[in-house]
């Protein structure tokens, strides 16, 4: 029997999964909860070893070429003194080509967006997914692909299965060339630049343009800058234009106009007039709160966690998509090697635990070197 395999959340891992799978002759399916998809969302991302596996294993390698290099490392002080430099060149990736390259691979009618699952049950044959609408769909396997918020989670977990904060949070910012101050332009492109100071730590570097351009003048600055949030200070933080508090982050465009203020004024009173004037130029800051999820499964029954979904590490690790294609290469190998599906999904657990939970322990490592610990 060919199971049917409906994964929820279309985003990187999810697409991952689905074309490793659908290569393999599996019968499969993508739900995507984004009412409008999820073209233009990424920046730029390191490439670990296991996307250009990924990319070789599909036959766009041509993607890894769609990057923006920055020949060495700047660490800057206060005044924007350089303190310390390192040659050390690093490529940053396209995650929009990247996921254009993959979206192309799953047929139209296999991917469905505006679809947001609400509640997975065990079936007969499987496993039930309820959506948002009411409706319904069953599988014989159904993966959560859907991310730090994964409600396919609750199925394998329970509902007390949440991710920890940690104790800060990361603004973002993605700015056109174009628009970056002078001031700016000259202390950081072409590098890789960071910033330390008590309870902050900033970094930026260019990455392509949403089109994947990398020529001067048509590339992205991305800045991310860490701070530390109490609990109840997160709250606040969180809390968006219309008076919500979300549970993880705010998108472009929903933090407050006080929020954006008190950044602003912020970022002029601790960090350098370089990386200040690169938050100023960003007119919709966005904000994810920092999260661990170490877990000691990841299969129940005929569902299955992947990505975010079943391990959340900090992003300085810089392996979240490397982590998502290492699982897809892992459950697409499993499914093949097993043919019975419980046996199958074993196999992927005991394969991908381990890896997952060595991940956020590197992840909880490098955060605890930041001065954000401090203090």
């Amino acid at each position: 029997m060919n199971p049917r395999i409906l994964i929820i959340g279309g985003s990187m891992g999810g697409l991952f999964a689905a074309v490793l799978l659908a290569r393999a002759g599996f019968d499969v399916r993508v739900r995507e909860r984004s009412r409008h998809g999820l073209e233009g969302r990424g920046a730029g991302l390191v490439a670990q070893r296991e996307v250009f596996d990924m990319l070789r294993e599909i036959g766009v390698e041509h993607v890894a070429r769609v990057g923006v290099t920055a020949p060495e490392r700047i660490y800057l002080d206060r005044d924007d003194r350089i303190i310390h430099r390192q040659h050390m060149p690093q490529t940053q990736l396209s995650w929009d080509v990247l996921w254009r390259s993959f979206r192309a691979q799953v047929p139209a009618e296999r991917y469905r967006i505006d679809a947001r699952a609400v509640a997975v049950n065990p079936a007969p044959a499987g496993a039930r997914v309820r959506y948002e609408d009411g409706t319904e769909e069953e599988a014989d396997l159904v993966i959560g692909a859907d991310g730090i918020g994964s409600r396919v989670r609750t199925a394998v977990s329970g509902p007390s299965a949440q991710p920890a904060y940690v104790g800060y949070a990361t603004w973002r910012g993605l700015v056109p060339e174009a628009h970056m101050p002078a001031v700016a332009a000259r202390q950081l492109f072409e590098r890789f630049a960071f910033c330390d100071a008590p309870g902050s730590h900033i970094l930026g570097y260019l990455v392509p343009g949403a089109d994947g351009a990398t020529g001067v003048g048509h590339r992205r600055y991305n800045w991310v800058w860490y701070r530390r949030y109490t609990p109840e200070e997160l709250g606040d933080v969180l809390t968006d234009r219309d008076g919500v508090r979300r549970p993880f982050s705010l998108a472009p465009g929903r933090v407050r106009p006080e929020g954006v203020a008190a950044l602003r004024a912020q970022a002029q009173e601790v960090l350098p007039p370089s990386f200040a004037a690169a938050v100023a130029a960003e007119p919709e800051p966005f904000i994810h709160a920092i999260f661990d999820y170490a877990p000691d499964h990841m299969v129940k029954g005929r569902v299955a966690l992947m990505g975010d979904a079943a391990f959340v590490a900090r992003p300085h690790t810089a392996m979240g998509v490397a982590k998502a294609a290492g699982d897809a290469f892992a459950l697409r190998d499993a499914l093949r090697q097993h043919a019975d599906l419980d046996a199958a999904l074993a196999a992927y657990g005991e394969a991908r635990v381990p890896a997952g939970q060595a991940i956020v322990a590197y992840g909880q490592r490098l955060g605890r070197n930041l001065a954000l610990n401090a203090g």
